[in-house]
């Protein structure tokens, strides 16, 4: 890749800058990092906060230096590509680093201490369960797939599964086909259920995985201070996903237009956009983490469905984005797909901008925070253009009041907008992205999400 690519971009989960090479671990963290998650790049030789380019002093002596302690530092051998490359006179060290089945680790630190993943643009020490998972990956067993030793058939309703697969799919699924969409496996001398299976079925499945439930919460106006309407949505998960959706229709509006001699109304958001964003969820969320739930938030402008765990380990959201598939829970997958709530493997993400697009809506944001995956749809109140508004026509105190700032100091933060608004960074994020959509205000920075970009009064608005 280009060296003016990587400039464009933040560090984040695939990419990192470094200044020199005067330490080596935190590099053996990184590289670490990379080749358990997803693969990624470190420049040496730019300043990781600014992008200033330092370059690299005696870059053959110190490629040579840096391979040879990434091969005798790191567990199982990673083949990194190393090369030099010039960029504005000056020479900078690139390390490609290729995503491995794991868990790699630092030989000095062991493997409880120095198993690192990348989250986000940092890395970190990789917990026990993590670990786990990082095994299960390297063996190609999903977590769901793991047997329930202790458990047996009696632990599933079969009364459940058996009327829904008769009335979704058509089909009657009995103990012995059970096997074939992976809610049974056979042990040894006995039939067990897996945990994908007590997951979807299991009668007190909340004593094994408490999370394995939706959490719905409605707030008036764009930030979490004032609740409006809740539920914890604790049924077998493939009828919650119904529940959910009726939720997101009583705390969402309906609009009317006629067509001919009927009424038509139209939903605030898409239908089939807002299913799709749950059994991704659903589908997706990684259910060995502990105190994280699948959660949908509902707020004036948008709905955030969030789910526990971000994208599995070798996968990339742009990789998601672009239709590529890897299945974090196969039994689940399968099971939604038997019921025909899956149509394609990898279409998903892709589905979900294509229905928001034909209703004419902004493009839904789909991103990784932390160790979750969220999926951001916007309301139609983003459909109506006020890329003309003028400013005198602003009807909100704190618009005014952000105008009157930009027009003083040109230029401001989403950290300052919040403390000029008093709120906290996620809702000034919100409103000026709201700003932007308006045309007031234009963003500086590499994208409409960079943490560091700076916001300005847009051309003519001054």
């Amino acid at each position: 890749m280009l060296i003016e690519e990587l400039l464009v971009k933040n560090e984040g989960k695939t990419l990192e800058f470094k200044e020199n090479l005067q330490s080596l671990q935190p590099i053996l963290k990184t590289v670490v990092a990379f080749a358990n998650t997803a693969g990624g790049t470190i420049v040496i030789g730019i300043e990781d906060k600014n992008k200033k380019i330092v370059g690299v002093t005696n870059p053959l002596a110190e490629e040579e230096r840096l391979a040879s302690v990434i091969v005798d530092s790191i567990t199982p051998a990673i083949m990194t590509d190393i090369e030099i490359q010039t960029y504005h006179n000056k020479e900078l060290i690139i390390i490609n680093v290729p995503h491995i089945a794991g868990p790699c680790y630092i030989k000095s630190l062991g493997i409880e201490k120095g198993t690192f993943v990348r989250l986000g643009s940092t890395n970190r020490i990789a917990d026990a369960q993590t670990i786990i998972s990082l095994k299960n990956v390297a063996r190609n067993v999903s977590y769901d797939e793991i047997p329930d030793l202790h458990g047996s058939s009696s632990d599933l309703d079969w009364d459940v599964i058996q009327k829904l697969f008769q009335e979704e799919a058509h089909k009657k699924l009995s103990f012995s086909n059970a096997q074939n969409v992976g809610i049974m496996v056979d042990k040894g001398t006995k039939e067990v259920p897996t945990y994908g299976g007590i997951i979807l079925f299991g009668k007190n499945r909340l004593k094994l995985f408490p999370e394995a439930i939706i959490r719905c919460a409605c707030f008036l106006g764009i930030d979490k201070e004032t609740l409006h309407d809740r539920a914890d949505i604790d049924i077998y998960l493939p009828l919650a996903l119904e529940e959910a959706i009726r939720f997101i229709q009583r705390n969402t509006r309906l609009s009317s237009k006629i067509t001919s001699l009927r009424r038509v109304d139209i939903p605030q958001y898409p239908l089939i956009a807002i299913r799709e964003a749950i059994v991704n969820a659903i589908v997706h969320a990684d259910y060995s983490l502990r105190g994280v739930y699948i959660s949908i938030a509902i707020f004036d402008d948008r709905i955030e469905i969030t789910n526990p765990g971000a994208l599995p380990f070798g996968f990339t959201l742009e990789r998601a984005l672009a239709g590529s598939s890897r299945i974090r829970n196969r039994v689940i997958a399968k099971v939604f797909y038997h019921l025909k709530w899956i149509e394609q493997w990898g279409r998903g993400l892709q589905l979900i901008a294509k229905e928001c697009e034909k209703a004419g809506l902004k493009k839904p944001l789909f991103e990784e925070i932390n160790n979750q995956f969220r999926v951001t749809l916007y309301s139609t109140a983003h459909k109506k253009s006020t890329k003309n508004k003028n400013l005198k026509e602003l009807s909100n105190p704190w618009e005014k009041t952000l105008v009157t700032k930009l027009k003083k100091n040109t230029a401001i933060g989403t950290k300052d907008a919040a403390k000029l608004w008093g709120i906290t960074p996620r809702s000034a994020r919100v409103r000026l992205l709201k700003l932007v959509n308006a045309g007031i205000i234009k963003q500086t920075g590499a994208s409409l999400h960079d943490p560091q970009g700076k916001y300005v009064l847009a051309s003519g608005r001054q």
